[in-house]
């Protein structure tokens, strides 16, 4: 039994097609015509098409969201430990690398903000370091306690003299962002944190110890360059004891 979509005579068939030609968009065809009985106007059907494109012949997957990934954007002072101590027993520059991670940690430095530090930021005589914030942050001036003081002496008799950046590559070149965010989430695996970790969550860390420490909101603010004090007070949600004096 023939189809009832087939229209088995040719003129049936071609009166058809001039019917539904007359329903579509006409769209203007410029150029050339090698037939002069074909028509320069075209009748096409517009088809929306919502699958991804792929790239290279794979649909590359959807990035998870922080909150599917981890619990909180920030370190306490123990993981901080251990993620510098698991940095300290692996490659070839370990207390480099367990610098870094201290260092950041200690005055709230981004990853930009940390690989450009300078010799020339640091009074080891008086124990100060100048620093210099991205983001169009306020500069300030941080203390440099005893251990950290140790530290940076230390590593500034392991490199060669004239050397301006305090964390640089065997090669002589100031480490890049990426490096030092590689050496942070292999010492987050090393030491078995329960979730992935990034440099800047040293940065939030430092603020969450602060406010733990219920230093006043102004001077913190002040420490970690916000310009903003609505961008300090983020911490003070995370901070567990805020409550500890209700119902008391």
């Amino acid at each position: 039994m023939a189809s009832k979509n087939i229209v088995p005579d040719p003129e049936k068939r071609q009166a058809s097609e001039e019917s539904a030609a007359e329903t579509l968009p006409k769209v203007r065809i410029f150029g050339k015509v090698r037939d002069p009985e074909m028509s320069k106007t075209a009748c096409l059907r517009v088809v929306v098409d919502n699958t991804p494109t792929g790239i290279f012949g794979n649909v590359p997957p959807r990035k998870p969201k922080n909150k599917d990934r981890r619990p909180r954007e920030h370190l306490t002072e123990a993981e901080v430990t251990r993620l510098a101590v698991a940095a300290g027993k692996r490659g070839r520059h370990r207390h480099r690398d367990k610098t870094m991670i201290m260092m950041a940690f200690r005055h709230g430095l981004r990853a930009a903000e940390l690989v450009n530090l300078k010799w020339e930021d640091f009074n080891l005589d008086e124990a100060l370091m100048s620093v210099h914030r991205d983001k169009n942050g306020r500069n300030t001036e941080h203390p440099i306690c005893g251990e950290e003081l140790r530290d940076l002496r230390r590593l500034k008799r392991n490199q060669p003299e004239g050397s301006r950046f305090l964390f640089m590559s065997e090669r002589g070149a100031p480490l890049t962002p990426r490096a030092f965010h590689v050496i942070v989430v292999a010492a987050g695996v090393l030491c078995q944190l329960s979730f992935p970790v990034h440099p800047h969550m040293l940065r939030h860390a430092a603020g969450y110890k602060l406010v733990t420490d219920q230093q006043p909101i102004r001077e913190i603010q002040r420490y970690l360059g916000h310009r903003d004090v609505r961008s300090t007070e983020v911490y003070t949600e995370a901070a567990p004891g805020r409550f500890n004096e209700f119902f008391r």
